[in-house]
Parts: structure tokens; C-alpha cells; sequence
């Protein structure tokens, strides 16, 4: 984390803020316009700004560039892993790729560009707690395509959009999914749905099955929900609960107790 000397400007209430400027996050909207350099921190998922501008998202919900790129072929693990130890502050990993000659230009802003877009989906999601700003932190992949906040909003709401048209209740974006009861069409499905349902077992969540294949999690949503819509796929209730520890037994009835039990039962019967 990079050390400012001055103070930095406050940010204004979540209210006060959203009525002005209508964006799904107040504070990264007035981040933008104060052209701020660092990271948000929101409930699920960071968003790495550059001058007032998306550089980079991460989300546990959303694989990054180190699943993807392995996955498809693009680059192996290692060299990744390399590229991420030797970034620092005047280069980061994706220009000591690209100087390698180890992937080529376009095809790394292509992968990075989804990967933004995919992690910022769910940073952009509505949250229970309120955002963290960190002045002067950067992401060690450096800069490569810049993307302007509005961009990245309208293409999160586009998104949701598109996910409600296709299954308008949201719970098998995050439960676990379990095979439905539907007439078994999986053979009309097309290869990428096929793959999704193969691994629907009870236990993975959507994005699980997005980190297991090397796929953007959207569009793993995207084929859930429409799996879900054919009656294949159903969403699962949450883990359950442990059994809270067992009380000691109740103590016996006394005396009085059974008398006046006595009594009642007595009482029904003559009714």
C-alpha cells in the first residue's frame, strides 16, 4: 500500500450521494469523479481504480486471469506465477508478459477486459456493509485497458437485466444446485449447458462450477438459470445447521404435578 501525505477528501454519506449521482455505488461514483487512484472494497469484491477509471476487479465469486488463462492454453500456470512474483510498482505482471513475448497483446486485454467485467458484476452487487477506499493501492497486473466506471455499470445492469429475463429469482446464483425433476432434455442442451450440468451434484454453487470449468461465472449464471427454466436444475437449501449441544434432561414430575395432571384428564372425561 502506497503512503499519502495529504489528507484524502471525504467521501459523503452512501444517501446524500446516491440521489445526486444515481450510480450503483455512491461512493465509487464520486471516487470517478474525483479521478482517486486505489482500491474499493466492497462486500463481494474489489474494484481497482486509475485515475478515476476501472483498471482491474477481483471477487471470490469470479475466477481471475490466473484460472482462466491456464484453463484455455493461453499461458501455463507457471509462467503466471512468475509474471505475478516479479510485478512491482514500475511494472506489473501483464507488461512483463507482454515484453516475454509470452502472450500476445490483444488476446490478454480480451481475457482481462472479461475478467473485469465478470468480477465487477458482483463487486457492483448490492451489499450489506458499506465500501473501504484505499488510497495508492494498485493491483500488481499493472494497466491495461482502462474502463470508465459508467461503462462498467451499465454493463452490470445490462447483465442483471438479462438474468432476471431468463429465471427472475436470483437463489441458484448462490445456492447449491441439485438435478431437478424436469423431463431429462439434456441431449437438445448445447455443449457449454451440458458441461455446467454435468457438474451439479448437490453441493457446488454456481460459481464453483465456473472456477471448475475456467469460466467466466456470468455466463455460468446464464446457463444455470437457464437450466433452472427447463426444470434440470433446482436450487438447493444452504447447508444445514449443526444441532445445538444437548440440555440436561428435564427433572422428573414431582408429586404436585401428577396430581394436577390427574386432575385434568379427569375433567376431559366427565365432558
Amino acid at each position: 500500500m502506497t503512503v499519502v501525505d495529504t489528507t484524502p477528501p471525504r467521501l459523503p454519506m452512501r444517501e446524500t450521494a446516491a440521489r445526486r449521482t444515481g450510480g450503483l455505488s455512491p461512493m465509487l461514483s464520486r471516487l470517478s469523479h474525483e479521478r482517486a487512484t486505489g482500491a474499493l472494497e466492497r462486500e463481494h469484491g474489489t474494484l481497482y481504480l486509475a485515475d478515476g477509471q476501472v483498471v482491474h476487479a477481483d471477487s471470490p465469486l469470479a475466477p481471475g486471469l490466473d484460472v482462466l488463462l491456464p484453463a484455455h492454453g493461453t499461458l501455463s500456470a507457471e509462467a503466471w506465477r512468475d509474471a505475478s512474483a516479479q510485478a512491482d510498482d514500475r511494472r506489473g505482471a501483464a507488461r512483463l508478459l507482454l515484453d516475454t513475448g509470452l502472450i500476445a497483446r490483444g488476446a490478454l486485454e480480451l481475457c482481462h477486459t472479461g475478467v473485469l467485467f465478470d468480477a465487477g458484476y458482483f463487486a457492483l452487487a448490492p451489499s450489506r456493509t458499506p465500501g473501504r477506499f484505499r488510497y495508492g493501492d494498485r493491483h500488481p497486473l499493472g494497466v491495461l485497458r482502462p474502463v470508465a466506471v459508467a461503462a462498467l455499470e451499465r454493463e452490470t445492469l445490462r447483465r442483471r437485466a438479462l438474468l432476471h429475463r431468463l429465471w427472475p429469482d436470483d437463489r441458484p446464483d448462490s445456492m447449491r444446485l441439485l438435478r431437478g425433476t424436469g423431463a431429462d432434455t439434456r441431449a437438445a442442451q448445447p455443449a457449454r449447458r451440458r458441461a455446467v450440468l454435468e457438474l451439479v451434484d448437490g453441493a457446488r454453487t454456481a460459481p464453483e462450477i465456473a472456477h471448475a470449468l475456467g469460466r467466466h461465472t456470468f455466463h455460468t449464471l446464464v446457463a444455470v438459470r437457464r437450466l433452472v427454466a427447463a426444470g434440470l436444475v433446482v436450487a438447493g437449501a444452504p447447508p444445514p445447521r449443526p444441532d445445538p449441544p444437548a440440555g440436561p434432561a428435564p427433572p422428573p414430575a414431582t408429586d404436585p404435578d401428577i396430581t394436577l395432571l390427574k386432575r385434568l384428564r379427569d375433567a376431559l372425561e366427565a365432558l
